[in-house]
């Protein structure tokens, strides 16, 4: 038998408010009142309904989360950051996962929105403009994480993914490489096609270096991909001493791929990789990275949504976080 708010203000000779008020932290409650409550609700086993209370303060405290793959060390390490500052913050979350398919994405919002959470944190490899639109419709926050969508209409919490590129692109450059490639993750994602990509065409360019598109690979977040992606570089004439990844799992691919055809890295191919998740630590050598810090872009957008949830100001809706270069075994220098 469900134990209800009204057996506990019965047992505790108090009124329902006053058992609202307890549960609900209200300090507006006599010391000895709190006390003989509480060890009611101890002693009935009491749990608060959280939908009952939800319609009474219009409040869930419920947020939803949709990341593109659960299995993804990157969208994980986002989402611990989530996690953690929703919980700091006395939230819930619902953590749906969207296979990375567009009418997936969509179901989930009207699915949490129908579970009337009040906010929603959204990361996707491909926002497109109808998905973009139906965000704009929400009747509660939405913020991106590690997301980007091309009008930035909507709050988001990256990093500056063009000047990374840019930056990795350049240091091969400053080594003396002429023949670096670009393995990179699918077109159809902005932050690939409208960021990544632009950075490293820039810094050839700065160089005087020639844009060769052959040198571009194209291919999916995962290592076979990555695979792939070295049996077509390994064929071109010359062959590149340098590769750019857009993606750890995709870098470990060109790595082991490299490694199994005899090449020495980093003495006859370097490879600079791009989310410095926990991937680049656990292989030889370990991977020279971009530094995105993965567990703060999630931890800000969670605070960022709390805001809007509770109607706090908002200085920035489009914040942009540091990166930096971490040097390792997979580089010379």
């Amino acid at each position: 038998m469900n134990v209800t708010i009204y057996d506990v203000a019965r047992e505790a000779n108090v009124s329902m408010a006053t058992v609202s008020r307890v549960v609900n932290g209200n300090p507006n409650v006599k010391p000895a009142t709190r006390k003989k409550v509480l060890e009611v609700i101890e002693r009935l086993e009491y749990r608060p309904n959280a939908v009952a209370r939800g319609l009474a303060s219009k409040k869930t405290t419920t947020v939803g989360v949709i990341i593109p793959d659960v299995a993804n060390i990157f969208y994980a390490e986002l989402a611990r950051g989530i996690e953690d500052i929703a919980t700091m913050y006395k939230y819930n979350i619902i953590l749906s996962n969207s296979d990375q398919n567009v009418n997936k994405e969509l179901h989930l919002l009207n699915t949490m929105l129908g579970k009337q959470v009040d906010g929603i944190v959204v990361m996707s490899q491909n926002i497109t403009d109808e998905f973009v639109q139906e965000l704009k419709r929400s009747p509660v926050p939405i913020v991106l994480a590690g997301s980007i969508e091309s009008s930035n209409s909507l709050p988001s919490v990256n990093i500056d993914y063009r000047q990374a590129t840019f930056d990795a692109t350049t240091h091969f450059i400053g080594e003396g490489h002429k023949n670096i490639a670009f393995v990179m993750g699918p077109m159809r994602d902005l932050i690939n096609r409208g960021h990544k990509l632009v950075g490293y065409k820039e810094a050839l360019e700065q160089a005087g270096l020639e844009f060769k598109e052959d040198y571009v690979i194209e291919g999916e977040y995962t290592y076979d991909s990555g695979l792939e992606a070295w049996q077509k570089l390994k064929r071109l004439n010359p062959r590149p001493t340098a590769v750019v990844s857009g993606d750890d799992e995709m870098a470990l691919g060109v790595l082991h791929g490299a490694q199994d055809d005899g090449l020495s890295v980093p003495a006859d191919l370097e490879v600079i990789t791009s989310d410095n998740t926990k991937l680049t630590l656990m292989v030889r050598p370990q991977l020279t990275t971009i530094v995105q810090p993965l567990y703060d872009i999630g931890a800000v957008s969670m605070r960022l949504l709390t805001k809007y949830m509770n109607k706090e100001k908002v200085q920035e809706n489009i914040v942009v976080l540091p990166h930096r270069l971490e040097m390792r075994g997979s580089t010379k220098a």
